[in-house]
C-alpha cells in the first residue's frame, strides 16, 4: 500500500469515528484539549490532520453561506497531497486575490484598515493603563476628590481587605519566628545540660530545670492570642 492509499485509509476510518489523537497517543473524544505542538507519532498525526482539515472545510463552507463570502481554501498535507475547497472556483478566487493585491487602491485601503485597527487597540490600552494608574493612586489614598460615596465605600472595603491580608501574613511570620526561637532556646539548654552532665563525676546526677523561653517571646505570643492574631489599631 503506497502513502496516498494509507492516507485515504486513515481518513475513511477516523472520519467515521469522529475521534482525534492527542500528542501522547491517547484518543480524544468530543472536545478534549490537545497540547499545541507537533505530534510525533505519524499515525496520530495523520488522524489529527484529517479531523482538523474537515473542520476547517466546514468552517469555510459556513462562512460562505452565512456571510455570502467568496472563500477558497488550499491545504497541503505533510506528504504533499493537495486539498482544496471553494464555494465558486479556487482558480477564480486566486486570480481575484492577485488583482486585488496588485491594485494600489486596494493596498491603500488595507493599510488604512490596519492602521485604524491598531489605533483603536492603542486607544483601548491607554484607557486601561489610565484606569489602572488611577486605581493604584486611590489605593494609596491619592486622587480621591473625583470619587463619589459609593466608590469611596468600595475603595474602603478593598483597603481593609488588603490590610487584613497583610496583618495575617505578618502574624504568621511572627508566630513562626517565636516558635523557632523557643525551639532553639530549648535545644541550647538541653545541649548545655548534656555537656555539664558529661563533666560530672560518675554517680552524681543533679537535677536540672529547663530554662523557660525568653519572657519577650511569651509576651508577644500572649499579645497575639488575646488580640486574635491582630494588633489593635491604637498601636499604629
Amino acid at each position: 500500500m503506497d502513502e496516498e492509499q494509507k492516507e485515504l485509509a486513515y481518513e475513511s476510518e477516523h472520519e467515521r469515528s469522529g475521534d482525534e489523537m492527542s500528542t501522547d497517543g491517547k484518543l480524544q473524544g468530543g472536545r478534549g484539549k490537545i497540547e499545541i505542538k507537533r505530534i510525533e507519532n505519524p499515525t496520530n498525526r495523520q488522524v489529527t490532520f484529517c479531523k482538523r482539515r474537515n473542520g476547517l472545510v466546514k468552517k469555510a463552507y459556513e462562512l460562505s453561506v452565512l456571510c455570502e463570502a467568496e472563500v477558497a481554501l488550499i491545504v497541503f498535507s505533510g506528504r504533499g497531497r493537495l486539498y482544496e475547497y471553494s464555494n465558486s472556483s479556487v482558480r477564480e478566487t486566486i486570480e481575484r486575490y492577485k488583482k486585488a493585491t496588485a491594485d494600489p487602491g486596494n493596498k491603500g485601503s488595507v493599510s488604512e484598515a490596519n492602521a485604524q485597527f491598531y489605533q483603536q487597540e492603542s486607544a483601548k490600552l491607554r484607557v486601561n493603563i489610565g484606569n489602572q494608574q488611577n486605581s493604584n493612586r486611590n489605593m494609596l489614598g491619592e486622587s480621591l476628590g473625583s470619587l463619589n460615596l459609593r466608590e469611596l465605600k468600595n475603595l474602603e472595603g478593598k483597603v481593609e481587605r488588603s490590610i487584613s491580608r497583610v496583618r495575617s501574613r505578618k502574624n504568621e511570620l511572627l508566630f513562626s519566628e517565636i516558635e523557632f526561637m523557643q525551639k532553639r532556646v530549648m535545644a541550647e539548654n538541653e545541649s548545655a545540660q548534656q555537656q555539664h552532665m558529661n563533666l560530672m563525676p560518675a554517680g552524681n546526677t543533679p537535677e536540672y530545670e529547663l530554662m523557660s523561653p525568653h519572657p519577650q517571646y511569651e509576651i508577644a505570643r500572649d499579645f497575639l492570642q488575646v488580640n486574635g492574631g491582630q494588633r489593635n489599631d491604637d498601636h499604629y
